[in-house]
């Protein structure tokens, strides 16, 4: 799936760097929209790759390969794929979310001669994201580089002060922890942990296709990240595979909060992507935290369609699909997440799961999601569906693509700050 029109497009998750504008022009002038849509021809196009897609599922089920392989502790490769994960088992802790909520909270100040830079794990509009070591604790940690002045002249200086005021305030087992920001006189600084297992979305498109209790594994921890960000009024905005990390030990780290917003009532925001983006945003309406909602719908269905259920190559017509297109499901999907993804989809915010009475636990307590020890997920205390062949403490990063190296300008000093003011947080 071509995915170059995201209006947060970039080449790795968590170097999250917004484009010019050219996907907001669109979604601005989609009120304007008069061209007349082919439904029906765009619905047998929708039926033709679906039927597509459970072929190549029948297919596979057929073969004496399974689809899905388990995991072969001998021949670990890059190839690697999920296995099926027992979703009420706890014999295997990773304590992933213990290590990661008590680990100690720092403020700290830091500089770039506290640390190392050793490669780049992502490239935007922005700036960078780089892998760097401290020259303190030998610990490695994602660094993330925004240019000021393209910071400035996208009109996102906002959204760069709110990421790491979000960041800040945020400490949960599947979300990627800040660790301090700085500045120079040119760019600004986020110091993360480094989560060296790859975007999900990588994982995603090796396996072409998630068996259902693997997406019903990564969604259940995804769930659990949304709760605790909606319950600090803080909207998503921007959930997709490319946003998903993978830790070592296979659990699921949310990344990439330059959409992130804290309110605690409605906000109009055009922001997003694409596929995910829920129908009131494109309508311009006033919304809440139900889009994360709809965009957690998208998500279950893309891991196990392979996938998502409104995909156009032009953005125009996916926002027209969003707003009007019914969502039609691949025959192997199973009834009780056909049930699950109608109240998560569903165009009408006022009928959709996750914003009724209830709020979440009408999702958790939803039938698909009914094996689910939720106390175990949290604690790390059940079995992960796919571990990265990663060697511990070395700065591995063989899930990340290689990027051309440049002589970088941080840390210059003697030159006039311009724009410094604008982040005084930082």
């Amino acid at each position: 799936m071509d995915k170059t029109t995201h209006l947060n497009n970039i080449s790795s998750t968590d170097a999250h760097v917004v484009n010019s504008g050219n996907d907001n022009i669109e979604l601005n002038n989609y009120q304007q929209y008069q061209q007349q849509h082919q439904h029906q021809q765009q619905q047998q196009q929708l039926h033709a790759h679906h039927a597509a897609i459970d072929n190549c599922v029948l297919n596979n089920l057929d073969s004496h390969t399974p689809l899905i392989p388990y995991q072969n502790s001998q021949q670990q490769s890059q190839q690697q794929l999920p296995r099926q994960p027992q979703l009420v088992s706890s014999a295997q802790s990773s304590k992933d979310s213990i290590q990661s909520i008590n680990a100690p909270v720092t403020k700290g100040k830091y500089s770039l001669k506290d640390f190392t830079l050793i490669q780049t794990l992502g490239t935007g509009s922005f700036g960078r994201v780089h892998l760097v070591c401290s020259i303190h604790n030998g610990r490695y940690y994602a660094m993330k580089v925004f240019r000021k002045s393209h910071v400035v002249r996208a009109k996102q200086v906002e959204h760069a002060n709110d990421e790491r005021k979000i960041l800040s305030i945020c400490r949960h087992p599947f979300i990627t922890r800040m660790w301090g920001t700085f500045q120079d006189c040119k760019s600004i600084f986020i110091i993360m942990d480094y989560i060296e297992g790859g975007e999900l979305f990588s994982l995603l498109r090796k396996s072409k296709v998630f068996p259902n209790q693997v997406a019903k594994f990564y969604s259940a921890e995804v769930l659990l990240a949304l709760e605790y960000l909606h319950s600090k009024n803080i909207i998503y905005r921007d959930l997709k595979p490319e946003n998903i990390l993978i830790s070592r030990s296979g659990h699921i780290k949310l990344a990439d909060f330059g959409f992130a917003k804290q309110v605690e009532t409605t906000t109009y925001t055009l922001c997003g992507t694409p596929d995910y983006i829920a129908p009131e945003i494109i309508a311009v309406q006033p919304y809440t935290k139900a889009v994360d909602w709809w965009s957690f719908g998208i998500l279950i269905y893309e891991m196990i369609a392979g996938t998502t259920p409104f995909y156009d190559p032009s953005p125009m017509k996916t926002y027209e699909n969003i707003t009007k297109a019914e969502v039609i499901y691949p025959n192997h999907f199973q009834m009780d997440v056909i049930d699950l993804l109608k109240g998560l989809i569903n165009k009408d915010v006022t009928y959709r799961l996750g914003n009724l009475k209830n709020g979440v636990q009408d999702i958790k307590n939803h039938p698909w999601f009914s094996e689910v020890i939720w106390e175990n997920l949290i604690q790390g205390n059940i079995e992960t569906p796919y571990e990265p062949n990663i060697p511990p403490g070395v700065g591995d990063a063989s899930q990340f693509e290689k990027y051309p190296e440049d002589n970088y300008d941080y840390g210059i000093s003697g030159i006039k700050d311009e724009y410094g003011h604008l982040f005084p947080d930082f």
